[in-house]
């Protein structure tokens, strides 16, 4: 039987699991989406998704990694043998992937929490984040030379990476999300409040609450919901399996669900009132409507931002402080679950300890991040994120629920586990969510961005003719999109083609503490 790493407490585990799904684009993500999809009634849909999509992968996963008591690849060998194990993996190497880049953009948040101090970005934010501070290069594809600006902090956020994950579950990750979740929902609670007593600020909420209810009738606004539901629980990464793998025997698995989904929910509202306020306070400063200062991705948090701090009445330094260092914590804890999958995966494939599994995977993850912080690191940033959020994790989840539900019919079984240690009993709607809801509209998420993304020439938002996505070079696109997307599928069967150690039981899945 094996002897598995458990969380200290209850509350440490849900901590690691809301602090997985709060991650950097949260903050910046969510109230984007709301506003470009009709407002307060957007959170219909959104609610609606989280009901019937988040909330019940978030149950099946749970479920999952607590029955089969081990990582995404052996959970998945557990559950269906080879046949399932090459989804585990594919998980993996995806989360493998969005490490690489993920520590980079908390090497920049690190280095405008210093810059927020006498808002050394100046009046030209835009320039000096792609200037100043990226170096970026004219040409798309090439590296060009390490940019030490971006280099030294990403050095220290992979050293942070490496001393809690070398610390193990319980004195590492739980105690580090003990003290980054509490801090980080104190810090943005005082960036919120600061911001909603700005001149200007209720323009900005009511842009982002005031409903338009014929959005509802467009079908990219659900799609837009489940979507953004889908990415931000940090579902098919293979994170809430392994997280859920340390849980002990006697765990509430369906309301440990429930609390996990609406704590990020509700970080997220507090992040839209947050931003859209400190928007509304721009708009008002430069006499222009909300909608020409919002803006979505990486341009709100290290372009507008830094703008918005700047024409701050007073303590300009205080607030860009707190906001930048929200954005490091959100960063770090999100980075630290990443990691912890293939590091749990690589201990168990090949019975290594978990020390040498930090030390190879997290090693060579850290390595290859240094391609971000290169003249041209931005652009490979864009192109690997776009792809492997789109045709992996999108991809994946589709799988995942297909062929537990359909191929091998597992759902009755992981009901009857979830039932057995949970308050809240599961019943025929969770079964029905999974075996139909989530498929169709993953499914046809699915189609319209292959429709997207493999046509030559395709019409955006406004009826313009477009090609690759955000214009690049085919040749770009096909080998830091296409190959990176294939690629970790192929390293999935690759790596579930071995054979595993003889020292990792791969038929038993009791419960260290004796079931």
């Amino acid at each position: 039987m094996e002897q598995r790493s458990q969380w200290g407490t209850r509350a440490g585990f849900i901590l690691a699991a809301v602090g997985s799904a709060v991650g950097l684009g949260n903050i910046w993500r969510f109230p984007y989406v709301a506003y470009e999809n009709g407002g307060g009634a957007f959170f219909i849909p959104y609610l609606f998704a989280l009901l019937t999509a988040g909330i019940p992968i978030l149950i099946l996963e749970f479920t999952m990694g607590h029955k089969y008591r081990g990582s995404a690849p052996l959970s998945f060998f557990r559950l269906g043998g080879k046949k399932a194990e090459w989804l585990g993996w594919w998980a993996i190497f995806v989360s493998f992937v969005i490490s690489t880049y993920y520590a980079v953009i908390i090497a920049w948040a690190m280095k405008y929490t210093v810059y927020s101090i006498n808002q050394a970005w100046g009046d030209d934010t835009a320039g000096f984040l792609f200037g100043t501070v990226l170096k970026l290069g004219d040409t798309p594809g090439e590296a060009g030379g390490l940019v030490p600006g971006v280099a030294l902090p990403l050095l220290l956020v992979w050293v942070i990476a490496f001393i809690i994950l070398f610390a193990g579950v319980k004195k590492g990750i739980e105690l580090a999300n003990k003290i980054f979740i509490p801090t980080l929902v104190v810090i943005f609670l005082l960036v919120v409040i600061r911001a909603v007593t700005l001149d200007g600020a209720g323009l900005g909420l009511t842009a982002f609450f005031e409903p338009n209810f014929s959005q509802l009738s467009n079908p990219k606004v659900w799609v837009a919901a489940y979507g953004h539901i889908f990415f931000s629980l940090s579902i098919a990464f293979a994170i809430m399996i392994t997280y859920s793998s340390y849980l002990p025997k006697k765990s509430d698995i369906t309301n440990n669900a429930f609390i996990t989904g609406f704590a990020n929910s509700a970080f997220e509202l507090l992040a839209g009132i947050g931003v859209f306020a400190a928007l509304g306070f721009m708009a008002a400063q430069q006499g222009v409507a909300v909608s020409d200062v919002a803006s979505a991705g990486v341009g709100l948090a290290f372009v507008v931002f830094p703008q918005i701090i700047s024409e701050f009445p007073g303590m300009n330094g205080l607030f860009g402080v707190l906001f930048f260092l929200s954005l490091v914590l959100a960063g770090l804890t999100s980075l630290i679950s990443i990691c912890e999958t293939y590091v749990a995966g690589f201990s168990e494939k090949f019975g290594i300890s978990r020390n040498k599994a930090v030390a190879f995977g997290v090693g060579l993850a850290a390595v290859i991040s240094f391609l971000f912080a290169t003249n041209g690191g931005l652009y490979f940033l864009d192109v690997a994120d776009y792809f492997i959020n789109q045709f992996g994790i999108a991809a994946i989840g589709l799988i995942e629920v297909i062929a537990i539900a359909w191929f091998f019919k597992k759902l009755p079984l992981f009901e009857e586990h979830a039932n057995a240690v949970s308050d809240i009993r599961l019943g025929a709607w969770w079964q029905i969510c999974l075996k139909f809801v989530t498929p169709l509209v993953l499914g046809y998420m699915m189609f319209g961005l292959l429709k997207l993304n493999l046509l030559k020439q395709h019409t955006d938002g406004d009826g313009n003719i477009i090609g690759n996505y955000e214009g690049y070079k085919d040749s770009f696109i096909l080998y830091c999109g296409w190959f990176v997307a294939a690629g970790v599928i192929i390293l999935g069967f690759i790596f579930s083609a071995l054979k595993w150690n003889k020292n990792t039981d791969v038929d038993a899945y009791q419960h260290a503490d004796g079931e």
